[in-house]
């Protein structure tokens, strides 16, 4: 049986899709510029904005990375690469690949190199990020219109709805994770906890820039705390 997961086909295809979406920037970068001089903004400006843009994202970009690395050992790298660098989220396509990969009685937990079950997944992870671009173009500005409404008639109420909405959205992922056994539940007390610190210390300082950095450093936090256990529970330490 062929492995297509790091075929060059596959690479080839993540290829394309950088080369696009590198492009396609490049170019709402310069419209940018071109728009930016039409109504006066000074040179040394732009450029202050451009590179200080470009730091800010080198930082948030590593949460992309370790989630490309999540998926890779299961899917491969081309896959993931193509998902993850235009317009999916690790809370989307990992449950995604784990519920395509169930259905045919297997887990992301090991390497998927049956092409009918690694193309299910691909559909499973593209189709379902499409319906969401499909409906935020049908209907997001009347959505965010209903919503600025509700804002202005009762902040309380609008504060909470949005908040129960966010919570749902989290309790949907706690149940995997606490399921996971004692690894999956430190990696997740751990990542927490450093989100908590991010927390206090922007609360404390009102550094709202740290915000960028809160994701990734309580991801890679996350995975080093669980590294550090399993090492240590392999090496009859615990």
């Amino acid at each position: 049986m062929v492995d297509i997961r790091n075929s060059s086909f596959m690479f080839a295809l993540g290829a394309l899709v950088a080369v696009f979406v590198t492009v396609q920037s490049l170019v709402f970068m310069a419209a940018a510029w071109k728009e930016g001089r039409r109504i006066g903004l000074a040179p040394a400006i732009m450029k202050k904005a451009l590179v200080g843009s470009g730091v800010f994202s080198i930082v948030p970009s590593i949460a992309i990375l370790l989630a490309v690395l999540t998926l890779a050992g299961a899917l491969g790298l081309p896959l993931p690469w193509i998902r993850l660098s235009v317009v999916g989220a690790i809370t989307y396509e990992l449950p995604a690949a784990e519920t395509a990969a169930q259905a045919f009685g297997q887990t992301i937990k090991q390497a998927i190199v049956d092409p009918t079950i690694y193309s299910a997944i691909a559909w499973a992870m593209s189709l379902g990020s499409v319906f969401a671009m499909i409906l935020i173009a049908l209907f997001a500005r009347s959505i965010q219109s209903g919503i600025h409404k509700t804002q202005l008639k009762d902040t309380v109420w609008s504060g909470l709805l949005i908040t129960a909405m966010f919570m749902g959205l989290i309790s949907a992922f706690l149940g995997s994770a606490l399921g996971g056994g004692l690894v999956s539940i430190l990696a997740l007390l751990s990542s927490a906890a450093v989100m908590g610190g991010f927390g206090l210390v922007i609360k404390m300082t009102g550094l709202r820039q740290l915000e960028n950095f809160a994701m990734p450093v309580s991801m890679i936090g996350g995975m080093v705390v669980a590294a550090l256990f399993t090492m240590a529970r392999a090496g009859g330490a615990l």
